[in-house]
């Protein structure tokens, strides 16, 4: 076969871009730390490495939903337990007002009573990050209204929110609801904070009753039919706040997991994309070896054919 003179200039030529191209790819991936620059460098663990993304991204939005619930849950059982301590009061105000007392001390309990009303209507209508937590899905209103008469005394508190929950989710087809509405007289649904027809629980109305039955000496009213509904009321707020807690304890477990999965497809992520660094300086030592030999031994070759071609 004959060989023009032009072949092997255009040969070395090739073999330098070659060699030119490895080295840039391998100064690249020492400079970032990373294998992968473009998806034609490893089409099968680029789709591999966009997958395992776009799981990790689901995971970090889990995580976040799973943060903003357990805000909330904290924010719900602390106002839930200002409500059990609010119930134990009142309780313990009708448990003495059925022994043998003067008007005069049953007129300073109802003073009371009013007072704690007035202190429950406005820690259930707690808020957090602006939303009201016990209205239900209804979260841009005050979920309690109370309505008072002429003497600034609450006669009665209206619940206008709705008996719908709030979820979020915080794994793959998993969803969890913290909170559950204020109140829920349908007899199915999630239970209702202070009012619930399956457990007997109407916390402001039985508040209310005490007042009045206490403004009007009716002690025995107090001791037969308030005491025993403020002690359903009581039970009431124990379901809702062990729901809270179990909540709370789900939460926990899920933010491991979707740690421990995050941790997980971190490792993975950089054994695909990542370059191995010793690897890497190595071969590039090669590379610029191999470039430099073939410089020379192209200069070599190129300076003797010109000699021959001159003599």
């Amino acid at each position: 076969m004959r060989v023009s003179s032009s072949m092997f200039p255009n040969m070395l030529s090739q073999e330098l871009g070659v060699l030119s191209r490895r080295l840039m790819q391998l100064q690249t991936e020492s400079a970032t730390g990373q294998r992968i620059q473009n998806p034609e460098d490893d089409p099968s663990a680029v789709q591999q490495v966009l997958n395992m993304q776009s799981e990790s991204s689901e995971l970090q939005q889990y995580q976040s939903n799973i943060a903003t619930l357990q805000g909330t849950a904290t924010a719900a059982g602390s106002a839930v337990s200002a409500l059990q301590q609010i119930v134990t009061r009142v309780s313990d105000i009708a448990t003495s007002a059925g022994g043998a007392v003067s008007q005069q001390d049953l007129d300073a309990y109802a003073t009371e009573v009013s007072q704690l009303i007035s202190e429950a209507v406005s820690t259930t209508n707690t808020q957090y990050n602006g939303d009201y937590l016990f209205g239900g899905t209804l979260s841009n209103q005050s979920p309690f209204v109370a309505t008072t008469d002429s003497d600034g005394q609450i006669t009665s508190v209206a619940y206008q929110g709705n008996t719908s929950v709030a979820s979020a989710e915080i794994a793959q087809g998993v969803t969890l609801s913290v909170v559950s509405p204020g109140a829920n007289t349908s007899g199915s649904g999630a239970g209702g904070l202070i009012a619930d027809s399956r457990t007997g629980a109407d916390l402001f109305a039985h508040m209310i009753s005490l007042r009045d039955h206490l403004l009007s000496g009716d002690v025995q009213s107090i001791t037969n039919t308030d005491l025993p509904a403020l002690q359903a009321d009581q039970q009431n707020q124990i379901l809702y706040s062990t729901n809270i807690n179990v909540a709370e304890g789900r939460l926990t477990t899920a933010t491991t997991a979707a740690q421990t999965q995050q941790a997980s497809l971190t490792t993975l992520i950089s054994n695909d994309a990542d370059a191995d660094l010793a690897q890497t300086i190595t071969s590039l030592s090669q590379a610029q070896y191999a470039y430099q030999a073939a410089l020379q031994s192209g200069a070599t070759i190129l300076k003797q054919s010109l000699l021959d071609y001159l003599q």
